[in-house]
């Protein structure tokens, strides 16, 4: 929901206030912040059949690294502040882990 409301934002109003640069750069965080919320029910879904354990992890693993990811490039965008992009790689690694583990759950799948 709020990745569809941020991006409603941005092209309504990020748009017309930013460089096309950071305008990409936070049409990038939209894009990911809705595909991995869409991942998170994949993951919720799959879950009720799996080991309590792999699951959770690999869907907390998606969800911070989606917070850090997506939300450093939101502040990036917002505020300039150059060094937040230093930090998007961080969520970027805990999503491909989490859904590595969420892979490697699926091989328990009832």
């Amino acid at each position: 929901m709020f990745s569809v409301i941020f991006g409603a934002f941005g092209a309504h109003i990020i748009k017309d206030v930013v460089t096309a640069d950071r305008f990409s750069t936070y049409q990038t965080a939209v894009e990911y912040q809705f595909w991995h919320a869409l991942g998170l029910l994949a993951v919720a879904l799959a879950g009720s059949r799996m080991e309590k354990g792999r699951w959770y992890l690999a869907g907390l693993l998606l969800f911070i690294g989606t917070l850090i990811f997506s939300g450093s490039l939101y502040l990036l965008v917002y505020t300039g502040i150059s060094w937040l992009g230093a930090v998007t790689p961080i969520g970027g690694t805990l999503m491909i882990i989490g859904w590595a583990l969420f892979a490697w759950s699926l091989r328990h799948f009832k």
